[in-house]
């Protein structure tokens, strides 16, 4: 199975998404992240994940191009206030309306997206009976 996550920036939520896939599913499971308008990772994402011990530091920014979203098994967009990037392909598509921790700027507003986003992939991998992952996290 190929998961992909889009939102705007590729920066914060999507990379955290990423991250989090890596570390809670296994290794099977193929995932990407990718914006409409990527910009640089943000440090906040990446000490947010090294918190709980995923690094996500080699992480860069990708445009939705680059990944070949028709490819994907799952698209999950992860836009709350902003306009999500579509995807015009016949593919599975969940919306997870979390909010951009950039706008606030703070590690705490980075904290609450990545854990609203892990309980989401939880429940996402018990939903389609996913075995734990590598970190057993």
């Amino acid at each position: 199975m190929r998961i992909l996550f889009l939102c705007v920036a590729n920066s914060a939520r999507s990379q955290m998404a990423e991250g989090l896939v890596r570390a809670l599913l296994p290794a099977e499971i193929e995932v990407a992240s990718a914006g409409s308008a990527p910009r640089r990772v943000n440090p906040l994402a990446v000490d947010a994940l090294s918190e709980i011990g995923i690094d996500i530091l080699g992480h860069r920014s990708k445009p939705i191009r680059d990944v070949s979203p028709e490819t994907a098994d799952l698209v999950v967009t992860l836009c709350a206030e902003e306009v999500c990037p579509i995807v015009p392909s016949p593919v599975k598509r969940l919306h997870w309306p979390i909010t951009d921790p950039s706008a606030k700027g703070d590690i705490a507003a980075f904290r609450m997206a990545r854990d609203q986003i892990k309980g989401r992939i939880e429940v996402l991998a018990e939903a389609l009976n996913f075995p734990e992952g590598p970190t057993g996290m």
